[in-house]
Order: structure tokens, then sequence, then C-alpha cells
């Protein structure tokens, strides 16, 4: 029981980067991220006047396959603004009026690997210049759900069939093609998803690629319980700090 007492004092759930000056990186902040989609919009640009008031950092897209659709992220470090702050603005008009798309709800934190150089930059700063960069006028949102098995495999193994997959999106990232938000969505999500990926970029043809790229890898093709469902939308407005 002693030994129970003292695992759980040293418990440490703070997020860790790569040693900085022989130190390892950690930290207690992290960045919440939720996407909400909506059906029934009449006046997409009433959406983009309500959003420039909205009291978090925001983005609003257009649903490339819903003529009367609009996708909101949202984002802040503490979570509770999005039921003290978020809930009063979306209850209000116009999105009182707006349907919401209960399928496409997805909510996430970011999260270190311990290898980053800049957790800091990794954990807060990184996703917001990918989703506010003005030149990625297109996103893909999805959650996805790894097979249980995955989680029983060495590290060595998870490593390398990881490393597989983080090569593509590196590539995209090198050619300009896109960028990508990850984040964790354990406990967050109603369906018991694992993750929420957001891919941003100039272009719509790149973003549809690199998940068809993705397809071949053995994570993909072996381990991936679930993807989906996805939303594709083009940026209307984006709210920055």
């Amino acid at each position: 029981m002693e030994g129970l007492r003292q695992a759980v004092k040293e418990l440490d759930i703070r997020e860790t980067g790569a040693p900085k000056e022989g130190v390892l990186q950690k930290s207690d902040r992290r960045l919440f991220m939720q996407f909400l989609a909506f059906g029934g919009v009449k006046s997409q640009d009433a959406l983009a006047k309500a959003v420039a008031q909205c009291p978090l950092e925001a983005v609003l897209y257009d649903d490339l396959n819903d003529p009367q659709g609009a996708g909101l992220l949202l984002m802040a470090e503490d979570p509770a603004l999005f039921v003290t702050a978020v809930r009063p603005f979306l209850l209000a008009e116009p999105f009182a009026s707006v349907q919401q798309k209960q399928e496409l709800t997805m909510m996430g934190r970011t999260y270190g690997l311990g290898r980053e150089p800049d957790l800091e930059d990794w954990l807060l700063k990184k996703p917001r210049r990918n989703v506010f960069n003005p030149a990625n006028a297109w996103a893909i949102w999805y959650p996805l759900r790894r097979k249980p098995e995955f989680e029983l495999l060495s590290p060595q193994d998870q490593g390398r069939i990881l490393a597989e997959h983080g090569a593509i999106g590196r590539s995209y990232g090198e050619h300009g093609f896109a960028q990508d938000v990850r984040l964790a969505c354990h406990g967050l999500d109603k369906r018991d998803n694992e993750f929420v990926i957001g891919l941003v970029g100039p272009e719509l043809f790149p973003l549809s690629r690199i998940i068809q790229d993705m397809r071949k890898t053995e994570q993909t093709a072996r381990y991936i319980q679930s993807l989906g469902p996805f939303f594709t939308g083009r940026v209307r407005f984006q709210k920055p700090q």
C-alpha cells in the first residue's frame, strides 16, 4: 500500500519534450481545440460577423459538401471556457437558429511525444500558426481510433510504424502542401475516438492525396479501427487572439 501511495505521489502527468540544455522539457500547458459543424445556415456572412465577437480564438469554414453547412473551430488553454463562454455564445443568434451536426463534433488537446525540441511551440504556438495561416485556405478535420492491439506492440515496433506514417506527413509539409494539427481526445469523445486530426493547406487536392497515401502505411492498413466522419471546408473567417 505504501508503494502505491509513493507511485501516486510521484505521478507526473505534465507534457514532456526533448531535453534542452540537458534538462527534459516539462509543461502543464496545452491547447484544447473543439470542432463543431452546423447545417441549415441561411447566411454565412451572419455567422462570420458573430464569430468576430466570439470569446475564444476561432476559425469559421464553409462546408464543401453542404451548401448550407459551416464548421467552427474553437481553441483555449482552459477547457472550462468551452462551457462558461462558448455555450452562451452558441445559444444566441445566429447560431441558435442553425442545426448542430452532432456526428461531426470533435474535441481534443495538444500533447507532447517526448522528442519535441521546443515543447511550448509544439503545444501552443504551432497549432495556431497552422490554422490561422491565411495561406491555408482548406481544411479536413476527422477523428480516428486505433485497434487495441497497437497498444500491445513493443515501443520499438510502435516507433517504426509511426515513423513510416510520419515521414509522409513531413514530406507534404516540407513541400508546402499540407500542415497538420494532432490532438489527443481520450475520454473527450463520446464515440471513444482517440485522436483528432486537422489537415490544412493552400489547396484541397494535396489534403485528399495525403490521406490516400497514408492508407498504404502499416498503421492505417493494419492498426486503424475507424476513421471519420470527415469535415472538408474552406476558410471563411479567422479570429486569432
